[in-house]
């Protein structure tokens, strides 16, 4: 099982405001401290953490943050709606569009997905697989 995720930025605070546009819709906690942001879902009383978390830092050799050629983090959305919205609002807040939001050919019938980068230039998936939404195929 991921326990964690962690991306690096060199600009924590826009890349504070890039994240925080989505995040916290999908139930994410942000958590700040001298070495970057936490995201975490909410742990009820008595249970473990849900995992993974997600960690915006920058990079602890002190060299500038660079995003991995083919490294991508999905977030999921609770339908395809949700995906459209929070792709826009990730936009607005800084980031980049790498992929409208929809479905792909090369993709199950049901994965509506939109892809952006954050200002760094890491790349990030939003998507919803939601069984009671119609399908590329309906």
């Amino acid at each position: 099982m991921i326990s964690y995720v962690t991306v690096g930025a060199d600009d924590i605070a826009r890349a504070k405001r890039f994240y925080c546009a989505f995040l916290p819709d999908l139930g994410y906690a942000l958590e700040e401290g001298p070495e970057g942001l936490s995201f975490a879902l909410p742990v009820p009383p008595g249970q473990q953490p849900v995992l993974p978390e997600f960690y915006v830092k920058p990079p602890f050799d002190g060299a500038a943050a660079s995003a991995g050629n083919g490294a991508m983090v999905a977030f999921e959305a609770r339908n395809q709606q949700q995906v459209c919205d929070l792709h826009a609002a990730a936009l607005r807040a800084g980031g980049s569009d790498e992929g409208q939001p929809g479905f792909r050919a090369m993709y199950g019938p049901l994965f509506y997905v939109g892809y952006l980068r954050d200002p760094q230039g890491n790349k990030i998936a939003l998507f919803s697989s939601n069984p009671n939404e119609p399908g590329r195929d309906d």
